[in-house]
């Protein structure tokens, strides 16, 4: 648990708890299909009591069900599969030709 001084205010933020948010959206066509395969991500929650803001962090420990990574052919730094190019050095992965 991070000890965490809001942005906004600059008091202390107080921790709400672990949870894991659902990645993906419930598409007409296919249903909830799309969003049981993009899986779910772990955080930890952050609330300022003063003004409301609210902040996620990814967990220090990701179990089991943690988000599959890739290794990036341009700079080989690891980041999300779902990514459709390299966060860090903006490789494209599916580049139309």
């Amino acid at each position: 648990m991070k000890e965490l001084i809001c942005l906004r205010c600059n008091c202390k933020m107080k921790y709400s708890g672990t949870r894991k948010i659902q990645l993906g959206e419930t598409g007409w066509f296919l249903g909830d299909l799309p969003n049981l395969i993009a899986g779910a991500i772990e955080v930890d929650i952050y609330s300022c009591e003063e003004c409301g803001k609210i902040e996620f962090f990814h967990t220090e420990h990701q179990d089991e069900n943690g988000i599959a990574q890739t290794q990036c052919p341009k700079c080989a730094k690891k980041h999300d599969i779902d990514y459709p190019k390299c966060p860090f050095c903006g490789y494209k992965y599916y580049d139309k030709y």
